[in-house]
């Protein structure tokens, strides 16, 4: 009988290794809950192409897998899309981190199986998988469909473009939208999309507890005016905002200052490093720290 827990992180195991541990799972997969392959990267640098047939199988069970850093190619990332379609309703968290392209192309992914009134995930990880905009796109209006499950999202280092933005904030306005962490650290996002992500958050704000912008800068140098009006409502429960280096302008600090100041009891950590805050907004968060209302503990402003 095999484990409920597998896990290999950082083992240097070969293509050969890994295609023969799946291999022996699709025979006997129905008591593993946990597989943990991340770190197993090629040492030559090239690709892999594994197969994931196990999850397939009516009788697996699995509710986490994480294969962070595995040197998946595009071939094995599709296969293992493919088969979670076939048998969505036990995995709930999903980590293929840092699974970027070798030769720097992106790549056209189909997160179908997310559309399943019978998928259950609730935490999906892909930062740095150089995903196309066409994979964000399928991605994010799969999760419009099927938006009550997910809890943790994280897309950072792939690029957010305009299209595939309207339908993050289309998922994030969804009622039954339940997301609590939202990383989107170097995602390319433009001063529309940061905008409209923050206007979504307006109609939905009870949910989300940690929000990550960081380094979404304007690349043509200029300021950005944003609004944070979301922090303002009662309902708005978020405990860490990381916009680190994001271009904000005095006029977007001086929202936030403001925001922050009609509703100071939920935030726990903020992180405006790399932007340009005027004297009196520093002084301003200063005296909001102070106050007894307040509940920040970190605070950059570097």
């Amino acid at each position: 009988m095999i484990s409920s827990l597998f896990r290999l992180k950082n083992c240097s195991l070969s293509e050969i290794s890994c295609a023969s541990l799946l291999s022996a799972l699709t025979s006997n997969p129905s008591h593993l809950r946990e597989l943990n392959l991340s770190d197993n990267f090629s040492q030559d640098c090239s690709e892999r192409n594994l197969q994931f047939d196990f999850l397939e199988s009516p009788h697996c069970r699995l509710e986490t897998l994480r294969l962070k850093s595995c040197s998946l190619s595009e071939i094995s990332c599709a296969s293992l899309l493919s088969a979670l379609k076939s048998n969505p309703s036990h995995l709930r968290e999903l980590d293929l981190s840092d699974n970027f392209s070798q030769d720097c192309s992106e790549r056209n992914l189909q997160f179908d199986f997310l559309e399943s009134p019978h998928c259950r995930l609730e935490t999906l990880r892909l930062w740095n998988c150089s995903l196309s905009e066409i994979s964000c796109a399928s991605l994010l209006s799969a999760l419009k469909s099927n938006p009550s499950h997910l809890r943790e999202l994280d897309l950072s280092h792939n690029k957010i473009l305009n299209g595939s933005g309207t339908k993050l904030c289309d998922f994030l306005e969804s009622p039954h939208c339940r997301l609590e962490t939202l990383r989107l650290w170097s995602c390319s996002l433009s001063e529309i999309s940061c905008a409209s992500l923050l206007s979504a958050l307006k109609s939905n704000p009870s949910h989300l507890r940690e929000l990550d912008l960081s380094h979404n800068y304007s690349r043509d140098g200029s300021e950005r005016n944003l609004q944070f009006d979301f922090l303002e409502s009662p309902h708005c429960r978020l405990e860490t905002l990381r916009l680190w280096r994001c271009s904000l302008s005095e006029i977007s600090c001086a929202s936030l200052v403001s925001a922050l100041k009609s509703n100071p009891s939920h935030l726990r950590e903020l992180d405006l490093s790399g932007n340009f805050l005027s004297s009196s907004d520093k002084n301003l968060l200063s005296d909001l720290k102070k106050s007894p209302d307040c509940r920040l503990k970190t605070l950059s402003l570097k």
